[in-house]
């Protein structure tokens, strides 16, 4: 049992890192969310071409929006005929933060070859020989990447057709092929 100084001692030392563990995340969050500038040039030059300059920054919102909801810690569904849980993992912010950080004067404003060529550079020592999981990733532009190559755009240009992975189809259309994407850029 407690007594009240204990308790008093207990909880001074118990709440201020609640409170500045949360006031830093949602700084974090604020901090990454101004980044839109950089993480949209980013995109502009990992996407494939076909993406237009409006669609990668279309991406790079909604990479945004998926890394200020991202939780760790959290039960995620586990696959068909397992049991096994997983947690998600610690949240890879604070790492892609210091990178957008370091890459925000290098690729802003630039070319779209001067940006592929940063990237280049600073992707070099990375082991790239599959697409990580976007919270695996081991830097920010790859997994932008990843982001968008789990998307269902990014289906539909791979097949150069309006497949709409993971949009519900009536039963009756289901089995009508899909259409063909529109020439040009996407927007």
């Amino acid at each position: 049992m407690f007594s009240r100084r204990q308790f008093v001692v207990w909880a001074a030392g118990a709440i201020p890192v609640a409170l500045v563990t949360r006031r830093a995340d949602a700084l974090g969050t604020a901090w990454v969310a101004g980044e839109l500038e950089t993480l949209s040039a980013i995109a502009q030059a990992v996407l494939p071409s076909d993406v237009s300059a409006r669609g990668a920054e279309r991406v790079a919102r909604a990479f945004l929006d998926w890394m200020n909801g991202y939780a760790a810690n959290v039960e995620l569904v586990h696959g068909y005929g397992t049991s096994a849980l997983r947690i998600s993992r610690a949240s890879p912010r604070p790492n892609w933060a210091a990178q957008l950080e370091k890459l925000g004067p290098r690729v802003t404003g630039k070319s779209v070859d001067e940006r592929r060529a940063v990237l280049r550079d600073e992707l070099k020592n990375e082991r790239l020989d599959r697409m990580p999981s976007v919270s695996t990733a081991p830097h920010v532009a790859v997994a932008l990447l990843s982001f968008y190559y789990s998307s269902p755009d990014a289906a539909d240009l791979c097949y150069e057709a309006g497949i709409g992975r993971t949009m519900c189809r009536s039963l009756a259309s289901s089995s009508r092929k899909p259409l063909p994407l529109g020439g040009g850029a996407r927007s």
